[in-house]
């Protein structure tokens, strides 16, 4: 993996890290999830780049890990518009070519969102366990996250990865998923504005969404899409299914060379 380094966007300074040269091929972008950051993905990026002998490029959004810090609140409509604006600016600021976007989670969710403006340099997008509505069942596992960084030791753990950025990156997140008004968020509109090839990705043991996540996906986008539900599996996939996932991410990158 090559160090880590910064871009300077418009609005914010971003960390980030390139593994395997841009130009060896499209690009995989990592998202990552609501409470993740580049180091909280942790060997898998390492591990994507040599399962598909592609370059990887992974980082942080603002608010989290090393990046800028974020004022909170953050808007309601961060996944679906600030998100993919950042992303925009990420794309730019490192003049990559083409693109396959790899997001899980909040990062699934700003990856579809973004596939919808429909730029050229997206060939494709693998979800891992995306959100494309608030469920019930989001929302109680994000109270029993919040219960877990109040009162047990995951504020702490988090530390580790986000330094000054802690509460920034929990409360931006948490607060946005509790609040009333979050409730209605959805990108129904988008969906169908989604041309390029999907692979969405979802453990059937997931904690903070039930398998229509992937049923109202592949139901309403307009391009290919192929939905896995992995057995054993909750809201890591990458994590808890890695062999599996690599080798699906892998066969996805190839088949769009086709």
């Amino acid at each position: 993996m090559t160090h880590r380094q910064f871009l300077e966007t418009r609005i914010s300074r971003l960390e980030y890290q390139l593994l395997r040269p841009a130009d060896q091929g499209p690009v995989l972008v990592l998202l990552h999830e609501g409470l993740g950051s580049l180091d909280l993905w942790k060997d898998f990026p390492a591990q994507l780049a040599d399962a598909c002998t592609a370059p990887v490029m992974v980082y942080s959004r603002q608010g989290y890990g090393r990046s800028s810090p974020v004022t909170l609140p953050r808007p309601l409509d961060y996944l679906s518009q600030d998100g993919p604006q950042e992303l925009e600016h990420v794309l730019d600021g490192l003049a990559l070519g083409e693109v396959i976007l790899v997001g899980h989670s909040d990062g699934a969710s700003i990856a579809l969102a973004y596939a919808a403006r429909q730029d050229p340099r997206v060939k494709g997008l693998v979800v891992l366990a995306p959100h494309v509505d608030v469920e019930p069942a989001s929302v109680a596992g994000v109270r029993r996250t919040v219960q877990a960084y109040t009162r047990g030791d995951l504020r702490e753990r988090l530390r580790a990865y986000h330094g000054s950025n802690l509460e920034g990156a929990f409360r931006g997140w948490s607060d946005t998923w509790l609040n009333p008004d979050f409730a209605t968020w959805n990108l129904h509109t988008a969906l169908p504005l989604i041309q390029v090839p999907v692979l969405a990705i979802q453990g059937h043991e997931d904690e903070f969404a039930t398998p229509a996540q992937l049923q109202t996906l592949a139901a309403m986008v307009s391009g290919p899409c192929r939905t896995l539900l992995l057995e054993h599996c909750r809201h890591f996939p990458q994590n808890q299914a890695r062999t599996r996932v690599l080798e699906l991410i892998d066969e996805f990158r190839a088949s769009l060379d086709r």
